[in-house]
């Protein structure tokens, strides 16, 4: 006959919750994806979506993809690799504002952005060249 023992049972329903937790998390998170892959073919409930809002996805789909990365368990190596594909992200946005936008403050933000973006990136690229990445 097994002796009841608080401790493990303890044990055992703290890590029944943490995968019941960690699979209804997951489950919310890909039905989340869903859902806003579902609204994104093109149309909204507005209607077609303009060519600006199309390139904005694109920009912003390739963005996440680059993020989506291994880690190395090296703070600094992970922060750049990840930033690189942010900060490209960014660029790519801010011409997209630079071919359909009309704002003049902010076509001359996105210039800014531009500019101060790719210094960030040749800065970050060296740095991991510079420690062996």
């Amino acid at each position: 006959m097994m002796s009841f023992n608080p401790r493990s049972a303890l044990l055992r329903a703290a890590a029944f919750g943490l995968l019941t937790l960690g699979l209804t998390a997951g489950a919310g998170a890909e039905t989340m994806n869903m859902q806003h892959k579902h609204e994104m073919p093109g149309t909204t409930a507005a209607g077609d979506m303009s060519a600006s809002s199309q390139a904005y996805m694109a920009v912003n789909e390739r963005m996440h993809k680059a993020m989506s990365m291994h880690m190395t368990g090296n703070a600094d190596v992970d922060f750049v690799r990840s930033m690189i594909p942010h900060h490209e992200g960014a660029v790519e946005m801010a011409k997209v504002e630079l071919q359909y936008g009309k704002d003049p403050e902010l076509r001359k933000l996105a210039e800014d952005i531009i500019a101060a973006q790719e210094r960030e990136i040749a800065f970050m690229q060296a740095w991991l060249q510079k420690n062996g990445q």
